[in-house]
C-alpha cells in the first residue's frame, strides 16, 4: 500500500478560528494522483482539532457558542498552573473534537456529503501557524 503525504499551512485567529480545509484536501488528492484510498488530515499539537462540518457562518458560531458553553476559556484549569499560561480550555476543547479525521477517496475525490467539509478548529487562545498532515493510503 503506498502513502502519499501532503502539508497544508494554516494561518489562524486562535479562539476557535474554523478553517476549511476541504479545498487544499481535494487539491492534496488530485495532485497525487490517488483514485481509491483513505486521507488522513491531521493536526498536529494538542490545542487543535480536525472534524467535519457544514462549512457555513451560523454553525461556526454556534461550535464557538458550545465550546465555550461546555468548556470555557475563563475557567479555572490546573494546566495554568503547570505552565502559567491561559489555554487549559483549548486543550480540552480540541481533545473533545479530536486531533484527526479519516475521509474515504473514490473516482479520485474525497468522499464528503453535499453539505459536508474537513474542517480545522484552533482552540488556542492566540493566532497560531499550523503544519496539518494529509496521509493518502492507496
Amino acid at each position: 500500500m503506498p502513502v502519499k503525504t501532503a502539508y497544508i499551512s494554516v494561518s489562524t485567529k486562535g479562539n476557535r478560528d474554523v478553517v476549511d480545509l476541504t479545498p487544499r484536501l481535494r487539491q492534496a488528492v488530485h495532485s497525487h494522483g490517488i483514485e481509491a484510498g483513505i486521507a488522513v488530515v491531521f493536526a498536529p499539537g494538542s490545542t487543535a482539532g480536525i472534524t467535519t462540518i457544514e462549512y457555513e457562518p451560523g454553525l461556526k458560531q454556534d461550535i464557538d457558542t458550545f465550546l465555550e458553553k461546555l468548556i470555557p476559556y475563563g475557567g479555572d484549569y490546573r494546566h495554568h498552573e503547570t505552565w502559567h499560561d491561559d489555554n487549559g480550555s483549548s486543550h480540552l476543547q480540541a481533545a473533545l473534537i479530536g486531533p484527526q479525521c479519516t475521509v474515504p477517496i473514490v473516482d479520485g475525490d474525497v468522499a464528503l456529503g453535499t453539505w459536508q467539509q474537513v474542517v480545522l478548529i484552533d482552540c488556542d487562545t492566540r493566532a497560531r501557524k499550523r503544519e496539518i498532515l494529509i496521509q493518502m493510503i492507496c
